[in-house]
């Protein structure tokens, strides 16, 4: 639950007295409650902005398929040409339209009715994409070319930008960061208020079905904790997920993983005698095998084939692989399975050009848990693990979305009807002050470390808590006077 002001409709309930007559009773709520109040406010627009770049985003695979349908499916064939005669069409019509390109890697028609595509490196493309040809496997004719990023075509590419950064670059994404790292603080404490307030209310069921009989205040907070109950899941996975591709906490995690050996592991493509295989250009014709790199000679169409049949005779058994040639001088071949819908499919393998032999292979079945949840998690946040994922990510997204502006539409129907106020008054500070040693103690050290593990959380938690003073001391000092 994001923006939520967990506070009641009455005016009598909405300004307590400042202080408790009983320390340490009833400290920690008001506290969470003054909490998720600010950050809806404040952070409620970057949550907002993620939340619905993150709808779009998460159905661009299934609008890219839709848009490109003719270069990704064609009428199924009793018999394919040869892989290498498809590669070959790819390379002459790249030669003509895109002359400056080199070959990178090949992903074979994965069933009947699909494509082959070819992928070439090209100067002056952002990073992870490249231009793919696609070849309908059936008649050998290429269908035409795309920039596809990763697996995303123009439309997925704009979304992902968009969602990741605005289109301000590395500055664009510490909005992301902030949203990402405030949901599931936030998240909680909104689970923290909702128990507290069911617990209290005589109308239970509103806190889980909306109530729509309900008008004004009270409508608007039924439908908020409804949906927020429902979704915090959701949320705290966005959450957990989203901070792992920022820039600061993203570091953190990426530290915290490699210390406890939880990072996934990745084939090992270097050759075991770099100096004897560059050398060894002189086997690769012996063998019917590749040269060493595309740097160094023009790649074999056959060579591709070679690969993929001697990476199936050991790891390789999925139909969606991609076969890449040599990343750079003293380093071989790698077939890769892509599957990302459940079951994934993620074995990789890494072959030496010039004697065919394995250098080294990776199983996900070896994978470590929390590698196999990252996988999962990254691909389940991108929405590449099926059709029910996208639908799965987009109800959340918007759910999220609508928790946000509910929060500020309660902001605003409990303001002061007697007065001028636009908005009502925030829930009343002075918590901490009610709380007993320990509590600031625990307060104060996880304030801390959550900083430290979360950077644009402690940066702006402090900037709250400056300005909270600040307002409080100016109202103090205009009551004295």
């Amino acid at each position: 639950m994001t923006t939520t002001t967990q506070h009641p409709p009455e005016p009598a309930a909405a300004d307590p007295s400042p202080r408790s007559p009983r320390r340490g009773k009833g400290w920690f709520t008001p506290l969470m409650l003054r909490l998720h109040f600010y950050v809806g406010i404040f952070i409620g627009p970057f949550i907002l902005i993620a939340a619905l770049t993150g709808a779009a985003y998460a159905v661009a695979p299934s609008i890219d398929r839709a848009i490109y349908a003719h270069l990704l499916q064609v009428e199924p064939a009793a018999q394919n040409v040869p892989l290498a005669d498809q590669i070959r069409a790819a390379t002459a019509y790249i030669a003509e339209t895109h002359p400056d390109d080199t070959i990178r890697s090949v992903q074979p028609a994965p069933s009947a009715g699909r494509t082959t595509a070819v992928t070439f490196t090209e100067d002056g493309t952002i990073r992870l994409q490249n231009r793919h040809v696609f070849v309908d496997p059936g008649t050998g004719d290429v269908l035409g070319d795309e920039l596809v990023m990763d697996k995303s075509f123009a439309v997925g590419t704009w979304l992902d930008q968009l969602h990741r950064s605005l289109f301000l670059g590395d500055f664009g994404r510490y909005y992301g960061e902030l949203a990402a790292s405030w949901l599931g603080i936030t998240s909680l404490a909104g689970l923290l208020l909702w128990i507290v307030r069911r617990r209290r209310a005589r109308n239970k069921r509103e806190f889980v079905v909306p109530n729509v009989k309900a008008k004004g205040y009270r409508r608007a907070f039924s439908w908020h904790a409804a949906i927020g109950v429902w979704v915090l899941v959701g949320a705290l996975f966005l959450s957990a997920t989203g901070v792992t591709w920022s820039q600061l906490a993203g570091a953190n995690v990426t530290t915290f993983r490699q210390a406890i050996s939880w990072q996934t592991p990745y084939v090992d493509a270097t050759l075991p005698d770099a100096d004897a295989a560059a050398a060894g250009g002189e086997h690769a014709h012996h063998n019917d095998a590749p040269s060493l790199t595309p740097a160094t000679a023009e790649i074999s169409p056959a060579a591709f084939e070679t690969m993929l049949s001697i990476a199936q005779r050991h790891n390789i058994a999925s139909s969606q692989v991609e076969i890449s040639v040599p990343a750079s001088e003293g380093t071989g071949w790698t077939v890769a399975e892509t599957r990302t819908e459940l079951p994934t499919a993620a074995n990789s393998i890494a072959i030496d050009g010039s004697t065919l032999q394995v250098i080294d292979q990776v199983d996900f079945a070896d994978y470590s848990l929390p590698a196999k949840l990252a996988r999962w998690g990254i691909d389940a946040h991108m929405g590449v693990m099926g059709l029910w994922n996208q639908i799965l990510l987009f109800a959340v997204a918007v759910s999220i979305a609508a928790m946000v502006i509910l929060g500020y539409l309660m902001w605003w129907k409990r303001r002061p009807t007697r007065t001028q106020a636009f908005v009502g008054a925030p829930p009343r500070r002075g918590a901490l002050r009610d709380a007993p040693s320990w509590g600031v103690a625990v307060v104060i050290t996880a304030a801390v470390l959550i900083g430290l593990w979360l950077p644009l959380v402690g940066y702006t938690l402090a900037a709250f808590v400056v300005i909270d003073t600040a307002v409080g001391w100016w109202k103090r000092t205009r009551t004295k006077s």
